[in-house]
């Protein structure tokens, strides 16, 4: 079953998606979500706010495994989403460990490639897999099919190992194509029933028509871009984590 996200499922995602695809448009030859050959720098947008809490070492642990939007591209320490994420649990009474596994130019194909690894390498079992690959298989026009199936594989793999899932989609840009746009935007939705993975349909959704939570490429997130999506995706998390109230 897929369960609602704070935007009210798909719909949601669509109430930014032209200017979202005038953006995208215009940033497309830069062909990542954060290519892995441009170092992160400190960003001048202001830090998130709040001081990370002592997390007990025996906490649960979320791993939030995606691309540079997960990352924490051009963001200082505290700034990304792992973090900030972390804060807000915190905030909300939620003790976790949340673990950066993004990786700045990251395909769904290189994540399926590093996504044992990175589980058995864990301390721990995780509690939850924040799962968020596909804007650079989009972006690069990656045939779709190709798309769907390695995030098959990463969820099917997590469902073996029984981790539950909360999966951030993606959407297509206009610019692609309706043919292409008809064979991506439903991946998201349709995996996530198949799994039954918690879904938040469109991570940027709310942020990236907003230039003032946006760097200077108009493609990643600020730190306060990263605070409207980590509001979005804390009640999501905190119900996906098991024994959670």
């Amino acid at each position: 079953m897929i369960k609602k996200g704070p935007f009210g499922m798909i719909k949601a995602g669509w109430r930014s998606f032209a200017i979202y695809g005038c953006v995208i448009a215009l940033c497309q030859p830069l062909a990542a979500c954060g290519s892995a050959e441009n170092p992160a720098a400190s960003t001048k947008a202001e830090p998130a706010s709040s001081k990370a809490a002592a997390v007990p070492a025996d906490a649960p642990l979320v791993i939030a495994f995606g691309d540079s939007l997960y990352a924490g591209y051009q963001l200082g320490p505290k700034e990304g989403l792992a973090p900030q994420l972390q804060a807000a649990l915190a905030a909300d009474g939620v003790v976790a460990r949340v673990q950066n596994a993004g990786v700045s130019g990251d395909t769904t194909a290189a994540g399926l490639q590093r996504l044992t690894f990175v589980l058995d390498n864990a301390k721990v079992k995780p509690a939850l897999v924040l799962l968020g690959l596909g804007g650079n298989d989009m972006l690069r026009g990656i045939d779709a099919a190709q798309t769907r199936s390695n995030l098959d594989a990463m969820l099917a793999e997590l469902q073996k190992r029984d981790i539950p899932v909360v999966l951030t989609g993606m959407m297509a840009s206009p610019n692609m194509g309706s043919d292409y746009a008809k064979a991506f935007n439903p991946i998201y939705p349709e995996l996530a029933a198949k799994y039954e993975a918690s879904l938040y349909p469109f991570i940027l959704d709310n942020v990236v028509t907003n230039k003032a939570l946006m760097l200077g490429d108009n493609v990643h997130p600020n730190a306060k871009g990263i605070g409207v999506i980590v509001d979005g995706l804390a009640p999501l998390v905190e119900e996906a984590l098991p024994d959670a109230d």
